[in-house]
Order: structure tokens, then C-alpha cells, then sequence
């Protein structure tokens, strides 16, 4: 089974659970999908193949390529893009997104609107601040908070290999009285704070915990409050780095370059 098959599941079997209908969200906006094309792709020009159905017009995605091939029973045309940016191509098309259709049991029918707010909610980013700790604590968050949040971490994180080694969950006390909860990421590599205070956001969204709410800062290993936190907070490991599927992936498929994205027609 897929990430995305585990949480439709979870979701088919909580069909009233706002948690697991987010967590389904979550792994689609990070997963990468194939999408069935028309023809070949000519650079980043891609043509989605339409298929119409009485709700509508759908573009078909599949989590494996297998999936896809089973679909078309041979070898197809496809792209190969994160689920965030067919989301982001979709809106305003009044096309939805069908995923794994006839070829598993996590199939269905996404409408457009279910794009235009999966990513109307990624658009959101985190808001920066000051404070000044004073103090870290073990973290106080109830076992139905963590029980929600740290698989939403382990799904974020699990994309983000070699961008830190660690991330470290404690409480903390600001010298203007404040008290909260932090997300200290140990060892940070150059230029990825955004990318990983925005993993974190998107936790949170997902995670279903209404008014949730952590500060994210990034330490150095030599940084005297991450030794504090290491001996006070849960700490959280993110994955290594694989360099040989690094190479594999390079050239990118078209779409996965964020700086050109692909063109739907």
C-alpha cells in the first residue's frame, strides 16, 4: 500500500473524522503523481489528457507508474508532478482530479473545488516574529495533540531528507511572559528554513487541531539551547540523504522544477 492508499483507508473508515479527511488532503498535495497526457511532453509544455464524466471534466493521476500502465494497459504519455502543483494548475479550469481510478482501492473523484482550497490552504505561509526565550521545558501538549501531530511531522518531514538532522519539540518561556511550544530544527542546511517552517504549517493545518500553534526557530549543533532542548524536548529525526536517488531523478520530470512550472493546456 501507498502513503495515499493508507489514508484514504483511514478516511473510508472515519468518513465523519475531519483529521482523516485532511490527512487524505496532506498526502496528495505531497505526493508525486502521474497524470496521464495526451501526447508526449515537449519541454515543460505538457497536454492533460480530459476524460468527461456526467459531474465534469477530470484529469487522471495514478501514485505509481504502475498504476497508470495498468490503467492504460501499455505504456502512456505522462508527467511526473508533486500533487500541489496540479492542484495550483487546475483552479480556475473547472477540471477535478481523478486519482488511482479502476486500478485501486484508494480511487476517487476530486472536484475542482477541492483544488481551489487544497491550495488555497498550501498558499498560506508562516508569519515571522521576535521573542526572546528564556526558558525550554519538556513539552506539555496533551496525548491526543501529539497523537495527531507528530504523524502529520513524520508525513512532512519524510520529504525533506538532508535539510536537518533533527527537529526538536519542547516547551518554551519568553521573557515577555509568553509560553508555548517550540519546533527547533538542529543544523539547518543553507536556505531551507522557509521550506521547513512551512513543512511545519502545513502540519499543522492538516493535523485537524483547530487554533494549533508552534513557533519554529533553527539552531546550530554548537548553539547552547540545543542542548537544553535536547535534553528536555521529543526529539524528532528527519530522513538522511540518498545521493543515488538524487542522480536518478536528474533531469526532473516536467513540472518538478519549481522554478518552471509546467504548462497545462
Amino acid at each position: 500500500m501507498t502513503p495515499f492508499d493508507r489514508a484514504h483507508a483511514a478516511m473510508e473508515a472515519a468518513p465523519e473524522n475531519d483529521a482523516a479527511r485532511l490527512a487524505l488532503y496532506d498526502r496528495l498535495a505531497d505526493a508525486e503523481l502521474f497524470v496521464l497526457l495526451e501526447s508526449e511532453p515537449e519541454g515543460d509544455d505538457i497536454t492533460p489528457q480530459l476524460f468527461a464524466t456526467e459531474e465534469g471534466d477530470y484529469v487522471l493521476a495514478f501514485d505509481l507508474e504502475e498504476r497508470l500502465t495498468r490503467f492504460t494497459d501499455g505504456p502512456a504519455p505522462y508527467a511526473a508532478l508533486p500533487g500541489r502543483v496540479i492542484a495550483q494548475y487546475l483552479v480556475g479550469e473547472g477540471v477535478g482530479l481523478g486519482v488511482n481510478l479502476d486500478v485501486a482501492p484508494s480511487a476517487m473523484l476530486l472536484p475542482p473545488e477541492a483544488m481551489e482550497w487544497l491550495t488555497d490552504t498550501l498558499t498560506h505561509t508562516p508569519t515571522e516574529a521576535m521573542g526572546t526565550p528564556v526558558a525550554f521545558h519538556a513539552p506539555a501538549l496533551p496525548p491526543a495533540v501529539l497523537a495527531a501531530l507528530l504523524p502529520a511531522f513524520d508525513a512532512k518531514f519524510s520529504h525533506m531528507a538532508g535539510l536537518a538532522s533533527h527537529a526538536l519539540l519542547g516547551g518554551v518561556s519568553y521573557q515577555d511572559g509568553r509560553r508555548g511550544h517550540v519546533l527547533a530544527f538542529l543544523g539547518a542546511a543553507p536556505k531551507s528554513e522557509p521550506a521547513l517552517a512551512k513543512a511545519v504549517a502545513e502540519a499543522l493545518v492538516f493535523s485537524g487541531l483547530e487554533a494549533g500553534e508552534i513557533d519554529v526557530t533553527f539552531l546550530t549543533p554548537e548553539d547552547p539551547a540545543a542542548a537544553v532542548l535536547l535534553d528536555k524536548a521529543l526529539v524528532l529525526a528527519l530522513p538522511e540523504p540518498i545521493e543515488e536517488r538524487a542522480q536518478i531523478l536528474t533531469p526532473a520530470a516536467p513540472g518538478m522544477d519549481p522554478t518552471k512550472p509546467p504548462i497545462l493546456r
